[in-house]
């Protein structure tokens, strides 16, 4: 019983994933307010100060001290 509960519980959830984008809507999803990061030199920038004041090596790919000199 609960192998079927668990089974039609997935397929309602997966239902969206089956709608592919229509044409007029690809215009919308490509706008640069739809991105996950809009500007990716900006949001490199921000992430190098973050690691360097937080004085952390890694998470991003970026080394260092807490001077941001790396």
């Amino acid at each position: 019983m609960k192998k079927i509960a668990l089974l039609l519980l997935l397929l309602q959830l997966a239902g969206c994933s089956f709608e592919p984008v229509k044409p007029w809507e690809r215009g919308l999803l490509a706008q640069e307010k739809m991105q996950l990061v809009p500007d990716s030199l900006e949001n490199s920038l921000d992430e190098h100060i973050y690691f360097s004041k937080e004085s952390a090596f890694g998470g991003q790919g970026v080394g260092g001290g807490g001077c941001g000199c790396n």
